[in-house]
């Protein structure tokens, strides 16, 4: 009866002994751990897998006025989601075309609905690859509006006044870089 003893006094401790090393594990696995970053899919670090239609325009030299505006406009969670998305981008140059102070007074807290309709006039909720663009085509964007494409000679044309000058796939769509800024139909 004694060995039972000792062999189950043995056993207690080597449990205990056990029970406190994961007790410490836990502890330090906890300690650890970071809190993750706000935001939603925006905010996710990868800087290997092909990157969605936001990630490319932040890369992008040519569209920190549209980087901006979507910043402001509180739209960059939603253009991180799965989409797909059809983005008509504008390069800095085409928000240069528009009237002086234009771009300035959209940025303003007080504008924020007019700049995420113009914004999301440049957003279709599918994917429109390049190849498959026609003439005459009708397209329903985020906004609730439509925009008309024009194909003429191989090049794209908007509402018949901005240019389609390149088109980049993404993971949640494609970016067709545009050298003008749409802006919507007047609401009757």
């Amino acid at each position: 009866m004694k060995h039972l003893n000792k062999l189950f006094a043995l056993l207690l401790i080597v449990l205990m002994i056990s029970c406190n090393n994961n007790a410490t594990t836990e502890t330090k696995t906890t300690d650890n751990t970071t809190t993750p970053a706000a935001g939603g899919q925006e905010a996710v670090k990868d800087d290997e897998s092909q990157k969605d239609v936001v990630k490319i325009a932040v890369g992008s030299k040519d569209h920190t006025t549209l980087v901006a505006a979507l910043k402001q406009a509180e739209l960059v969670t939603a253009l991180s989601n799965a989409g797909p998305f059809t983005v008509f981008a504008p390069t800095n140059a085409a928000f240069d075309k528009l009237p002086a102070g234009t771009v300035d007074g959209l940025m303003k807290d007080d504008k924020k609905a007019d700049l995420q309709n113009i914004l999301q006039y440049h957003v279709a909720v599918a994917v429109y690859k390049a190849e498959n663009l026609l003439d005459g085509q009708v397209i329903n964007m985020a906004n609730g509006d439509n925009i008309t494409l024009s194909v003429k000679d191989g090049k794209v044309t908007v509402n018949g006044t901005a240019h389609v000058v390149a088109s980049i796939p993404a993971t949640n769509g494609i970016i067709h870089v545009i050298d003008g800024v749409l802006l919507p139909p007047a609401k009757k």
